[in-house]
């Protein structure tokens, strides 16, 4: 090579910095995740576009140094087991659960290949980890749970509308094996705020619709759907249903208030998402996910949709609003 052909080789280098990194040699690590929605759902899509934001800023780029092959059970528990088998069968370096029904599918299959998750109220109680500062096992990850958050949804509901007397906890008990913790935490703020809570668990969309029907039928109601892959994966069903009562509602999930909900306070699941990709990145290199502590949720996000609020006769207290992350108008 001359001194001409050398001068071009090192330019072409210096204008693309990632050249060196792609070379052939480059291992092809490999993650498989496991999500709790289906794969057109827009919360879902904006999930895996900040867990990928979350592996670039890492330096894994899909496609040169990592494969991650994605599974969507779409909330449905024996369909999440199926793929949970898929999943592990491929032998992946590192696996990711955003729930706790698809956290307990892969741990059925493996007690090896290491697991994070994501959005996982219980993991002690669940049977995931050992404790939360030295998970033990195989898997550990990112909770969404805290112990008073029940107070503050009942203290959210009652100043949006003081006169709710009467408060349903909607869940489906199949994906949400946890929903014990939070009708605990309800409870426990239920006298103080003058409230009686209705434990709704429901099982389809039309046990849903017939539940929330006759507990609509007597005045002073409101309800909570706590955090689960059903009711998150059919959002604008119970988002039609508040409506079509006039209910007051809160919701766990922040995607809620975008689509016509009332009003959610909430982890953001994409923040978990980027932080379950530092974790990857850990185990990737070496890191053993038994060491890893199991992190607790930094920050809660409140949300009011103004146009679902007048729609329902309600006005907003000027100093619940002053406090809200998102107001939508």
């Amino acid at each position: 090579m001359n001194r001409r052909e050398i001068i071009a080789a090192l330019g072409a280098a210096a204008a693309s910095p990632f050249l060196a990194l792609a070379q052939p040699s480059e291992q092809m690590r490999r993650v498989g995740v496991l999500m709790s929605l289906l794969p057109d759902d827009p919360v879902g899509v904006a999930d895996i576009a900040a867990f990928r934001r979350g592996l670039a800023d890492l330096g894994w780029i899909e496609g040169r140094n990592i494969h991650i092959e994605y599974r969507w059970p779409g909330g449905d528990v024996e369909r999440a087991q199926v793929l949970a088998k898929e999943l592990v069968a491929l032998r992946p370096d590192v696996l990711l659960a955003r729930s706790t029904p698809t956290t307990a599918a892969l741990k059925r299959e493996t007690d090896t290949i290491p697991i994070v998750f994501v959005n996982v109220a219980e993991p002690i109680e669940s049977g995931f980890v050992q404790t939360l500062g030295r998970p033990g096992g195989n898997i550990t990850g990112f909770t969404n749970f805290e112990a008073s958050i029940g107070g503050k949804w009942l203290q959210l509901l009652k100043e949006v509308d003081p006169r709710i007397t009467r408060i349903a906890i909607i869940y489906n008990p199949q994906t949400a094996p946890f929903a014990g913790s939070f009708l605990h935490s309800v409870q426990s703020a239920a006298a103080r705020l003058a409230v009686q809570i209705a434990d709704l668990p429901v099982r389809g969309d039309a046990d849903m619709e017939a539940a929330m029907t006759m507990f609509a039928s007597e005045p002073g109601g409101g309800f909570i759907a706590i955090p689960d892959s059903f009711t998150a994966g059919r959002r604008d069903t119970i988002i039609a249903l508040a409506a079509r009562h006039r209910l007051p509602a809160l919701y766990s999930t922040p995607s809620f208030t975008p689509n016509g909900g009332l009003m959610a306070y909430a982890v953001d699941p994409r923040d978990n998402m980027q932080c379950a990709a530092g974790y990857i990145d850990d185990i990737l290199k070496g890191a053993n996910p038994a060491d890893l502590p199991v992190r607790a949720p930094a920050k809660f996000e409140l949300s009011i949709n103004l146009r679902t609020a007048k729609t329902l006769g309600l006005e907003i207290p000027p100093t619940l609003l002053a406090r809200a992350d998102e107001v939508i108008e």
